[in-house]
């Protein structure tokens, strides 16, 4: 007799347990509303008895006097609403493809994946990329709301195509001045408004042509490079990514020809060993070099150029400019005091003469983390010596280079060679 009771009360637990645990549903959304969702995604919606979203896409769903929640600027507040929703059915309404620069990654990451269900739509990105017929599969996609435009410029700069959520504050014809101003010129651009909707509207054109125009809130722009472009440039073309001659920096006349010779240079960075996000400290940087070098290589990192002549401190800025390069950050002191308030190193270059440079390697080596890398470039053999010492007593594989270089000429039908001063190279690796 008490079986059949029993059962009762179980199957009731599971239909209690059930509702409790009702997942939410995120259903991405378009333009064309309800009818432009599967049948399974309008189903969730109309099954809903709390519609969530922004107003925008709470208004492309026919009022039925289902219980709505606007989400605003304050998107935890609607989390933590999400949260006690006490087992009742829920749509989440995003436009576009919710996992795509969309809503449903912070709800998941705050509330728990096992909480939802996503159902997802096609973006807007993808729509304008189909409208301008190119393929978005190597494409350099992001979100100017979440990205600040400078570092996405440099981002741009080395792509062949290219999305972007552009926003109210950083609009297409923002986004086109500021790369004409760093003289990236080469691209076509799309921009692509009020994808889906009927009065959608594809504008194409050049730089100079979208940068005096202005467009619709909605809109994605797409930069496509025009075939065989160099990622440079235009008045810059034969700047490398190191290696760079020697002419094609600004330099102050009493200095002219005195900075780090290419090939040096080469060598310095390839015992440095820099990373895409190093921390690289370049101590006597002089008009710059290895620092913008240095910073091309660390394109996420930081490149700190100390330099205690005020003029070729002031080199160092122009010539960041000339290279395009926004992670180099000019100092203007003596090391190691200039030093103090640097974050710890991952590479080190020093370069310079005199009996100072054993005390700033000796200085430096012990703010380098570990497994850091410390290069230091003389010209004299007592600095060789001295830091050779110096080096020898913090760690002890010291690596050493005698560099001598010269440089083909023709003369007179015949190719002759003029030989650069000799230099010294010396690398350490800090031990973990």
């Amino acid at each position: 007799m008490s079986v059949p009771a029993l059962r009762t009360s179980s199957w009731k637990g599971i239909q209690n347990l059930k509702a409790a645990t009702e997942k939410i549903s995120i259903v991405g959304i378009g333009d064309d509303g309800l009818e432009g969702l599967s049948s399974a995604a309008r189903q969730v919606v109309n099954d809903a008895k709390l519609l969530v979203g922004d107003a925008g896409t709470l208004a492309l769903v026919p009022d039925t006097g289902v219980e709505r929640l606007v989400v605003g600027n304050d998107i935890s507040a609607a989390a933590e609403r999400l949260s006690t929703t006490d087992g009742k059915r829920v749509a989440v309404l995003v436009y576009g493809d919710p996992l795509f620069y969309g809503l449903a990654r912070y709800l998941c990451d705050h509330l728990g994946k096992d909480r939802f269900e996503v159902v997802p739509h096609v973006s807007s990105m993808q729509l304008a990329f189909a409208r301008v017929k190119e393929s978005w599969e190597e494409a350099y996609l992001t979100n100017l709301a979440n990205h600040p435009l400078e570092v996405v410029l440099d981002k741009i700069r080395v792509a062949d195509r290219i999305g972007l959520f552009t926003t109210d504050t950083r609009t297409p014809a923002d986004v086109a001045r500021a790369l004409l101003d760093r003289k990236i010129d080469y691209f076509s651009a799309y921009v692509c408004e009020n994808l889906g909707s009927p009065d959608e509207r594809v504008t194409f054109g050049t730089l100079a042509d979208i940068s005096r125009q202005s467009f619709a809130p909605l809109n994605v722009m797409i930069l496509i490079r025009r075939p065989d472009a160099p990622d440079r440039p235009q008045d810059a073309v034969g700047l490398r990514l190191f290696g760079n001659p020697e002419e094609f920096f600004l330099q102050s006349k009493p200095k002219q020809g005195l900075l780090t010779p290419a090939e040096v240079r080469c060598m310095a960075l390839a015992a440095l060993d820099i990373g895409p996000s190093s921390v690289v400290w370049d101590i006597g940087a002089g008009c710059g070099p290895v620092s913008i070098e240095a910073a091309q290589i660390a394109r996420d990192g930081k490149v700190f150029a100390i330099e205690m002549d005020a003029e070729d401190y002031e080199l160092i800025h122009k010539n960041c400019e000339r290279f395009g390069v926004q992670n180099v950050v000019p100092i203007l002191g003596k090391a190691p005091e200039a030093l103090a308030d640097l974050p710890e190193a991952d590479c080190v270059f020093v370069e310079g003469s005199g009996r100072e440079i054993s005390r700033i390697v000796e200085a430096v080596y012990d703010r380098l983390r570990s497994g850091g890398r410390l290069v230091a470039n003389v010209g004299s053999i007592e600095n060789l010596s001295d830091v050779h010492k110096t080096m020898s007593r913090k760690a002890e594989d010291v690596k050493v280079w005698m560099v001598n270089i010269s440089r083909g000429t023709f003369q007179l039908d015949r190719v002759r060679f003029d030989a650069l001063n000799p230099t010294f190279v010396l690398g350490v690796v800090k031990p973990n």
